[in-house]
């Protein structure tokens, strides 16, 4: 069955995460992250910053409940059965630390079919409450057999 792309350009409502330190702190000794920056609040503020620094691949943690919906949306009409994850792209601004609230809204940039694959593209943007884009993620997901 062929891919629909009428869903191209549907927005979904923003997602709002509140940064904690202990979840910035699980996720930087989940991933081995050793620098004192990520871990310990005084050494974030000996370095300048307001409390831990999230790695910057926390942005997964803030941003992933945005883009569920629009992964699981009908009218996007993946089969996960034949899904495979293509790829992700980040562009992050200031850096994310534990006390700001992260709100992220997704959206689907694009829906193509190519040699029997559906490619599927959405893209979240992430904006702490200063205003400032801390992140752009494009997310690329394939579904093999359409």
């Amino acid at each position: 069955m062929p891919v629909s792309t009428e869903a191209v350009g549907k927005t979904y409502p923003p997602v709002v995460y509140a940064v904690g330190r202990e979840k910035v702190r699980e996720y930087a000794a989940a991933t081995g992250e050793s620098n004192p920056v990520h871990l310990d609040p005084e050494g974030a503020r000996a370095a300048g910053y307001a409390d831990v620094v999230a790695p910057p691949m926390f942005a997964v943690v803030y941003s992933a409940p945005a883009i569920g919906p629009a992964i699981l949306d009908p009218e996007v009409g993946m089969n996960f059965a034949t899904m495979v994850h293509g790829g992700q792209e980040f562009e992050w601004g200031p850096v994310v630390v534990a006390g700001d609230e992260i709100t992220t809204v997704a959206t689907i940039k694009d829906i193509s079919e190519r040699g029997g694959m559906g490619f599927y593209v959405f893209e979240s943007t992430s904006t702490n409450q200063r205003g400032e884009t801390a992140c752009r993620a494009t997310w690329t997901n394939i579904v093999r057999g359409v």
